[in-house]
């Protein structure tokens, strides 16, 4: 009798659930929120709002790098300047994250890569079209709070369908980060907008 275990129906469907673990760690991650372990809507709208930059700017430092092997190197190196510039409070991590998105985007001008890579110049334009929903978002929570959570929810959402077109296209970063970045995006977007 064969007592291969990768012959077994269980062993397939144990496979299949391996294979969507950033399926997994992202549901893990937000499910605190959802079980009552978030803050008001202002205050996450306010965190979100401060990293929402981070997303595209991943996207468009690993595709100048050209390496979507870099994806999980780069999106650490990202969240831990975000954690760096809130821990120091000095200037919004938005700004920091926005200013590190233009240091990319003069490099790949300076180089004539931006010119050269259609892929480049679709995360070019997708980090100006976050970077809008970001600061518009930002701007509204001060003066318009309601408004402001849902266009930082909206930003979160729109993120999440870029992830996964990526995803699905098997194009710029990993997939493991896609998929993640996808299924939390989504996540966040949606507690976002049941704490209203």
């Amino acid at each position: 009798m064969d007592t291969n275990l990768t012959t077994t129906p269980e062993s397939g469907a144990l496979r299949r659930v391996l294979a969507r673990w950033p399926t997994a760690v992202a549901v893990a991650i937000s499910l605190p929120g959802f079980l009552g372990g978030a803050p008001e809507a202002g205050v996450l709208a306010d965190s979100l709002g401060n990293a929402l930059m981070m997303l595209p700017l991943a996207y468009l430092t690993v595709a100048k790098l050209g390496r979507r092997r870099a994806t999980w190197p780069v999106v650490g190196s990202i969240i831990a300047i975000v954690v760096i510039a809130r821990t120091l409070d000095l200037v919004s991590p938005a700004v920091v994250l926005s200013s590190l998105a233009l240091v990319v985007l003069a490099w790949s001008v300076a180089d004539g890569e931006l010119r050269r890579d259609g892929s480049l110049r679709v995360q070019a334009l997708g980090l100006a079209g976050f970077g809008v929903l970001t600061f518009a978002g930002l701007a509204l929570l001060a003066t318009r709070p309601d408004l402001g959570v849902v266009l930082v929810a909206a930003g979160w959402f729109l993120h999440g369908v870029w992830d996964f077109v990526h995803l699905r296209l098997d194009r710029v970063v990993a997939r493991s980060f896609a998929e993640w970045c996808g299924v939390i995006d989504v996540l966040l977007a949606v507690q976002l907008l049941l704490l209203l």
